[in-house]
């Protein structure tokens, strides 16, 4: 890969981040890239019933260390699940001042053609917030992309990929939706290999690309 020292991977909600873009991240960690990771929301109002109100915040935080990256690195946002167009100008001030003290040369967001509403807010305010300063590239959620455009491919070796399978785990509170299944991850990760004749690969959109 060229050389990048900070990743700041911005994550709608707890787990999105991890879902989109686990392999990767634990190849650059493993590569000694810095990286932060920002999640926007906890969704307590989503948690499942018997779960206490936190867990989603207290899975992230053990998900993101099994990714390898540093506990005070990663940095848990309150807004409502949901509500991020309501929030936008928040937000876009979060980004802003993040990008001053952080400084990341990559910037991971959900891809352009993401349809949830907060991940349309996430995507659009990190152009507005990073796009001077920063490459960005844009992570696949399928049952989210209409469509999905396949710029980038990180080749990924199945260590990574069971990295990103044990951060998932940690999530016991959504093992219910499908994509949690250690399956659909390995075969996505497959299919997106075998397209470039990679062992495994995650796929990212090109949004922006800043060579220094």
């Amino acid at each position: 890969m060229f050389s990048i020292n900070t990743i700041m991977v911005l994550s709608p909600h707890t787990d999105d981040g991890e879902i989109g873009a686990g392999g990767t991240i634990a190849r650059f960690v493993e590569e000694g890239t810095e990286i932060y990771y920002v999640a926007f929301s906890s969704c307590e109002a989503s948690v499942p019933k018997g779960f206490p109100e936190d867990v989603l915040k207290i899975e992230c935080k053990k998900a993101t260390s099994i990714l390898g990256i540093k506990p005070e690195n990663v940095i848990l946002l309150e807004y409502e699940v949901r509500t991020f167009p309501l929030h936008r100008q928040e937000i876009l001030d979060d980004m802003i001042a993040l990008n001053r003290q952080i400084e990341p040369e990559l910037v991971l967001v959900p891809s352009s053609n993401d349809i949830h509403q907060d991940h349309q807010v996430i995507y659009a305010e990190a152009l507005r917030a990073f796009k001077k300063n920063a490459s960005i590239w844009g992570y696949e959620h399928p049952w989210n992309n209409l469509t999905f455009t396949t710029d980038i491919f990180v080749k990924l070796e199945e260590r990574h990929i069971k990295k990103k399978i044990e951060a998932m785990k940690q999530y016991e509170s959504q093992n219910f939706r499908s994509y949690f299944d250690e399956k659909y991850i390995k075969a996505l990760a497959y299919m997106r290999g075998a397209q470039v004749d990679y062992p495994f690969a995650e796929t990212f959109e090109l949004i922006r690309l800043l060579m220094r």
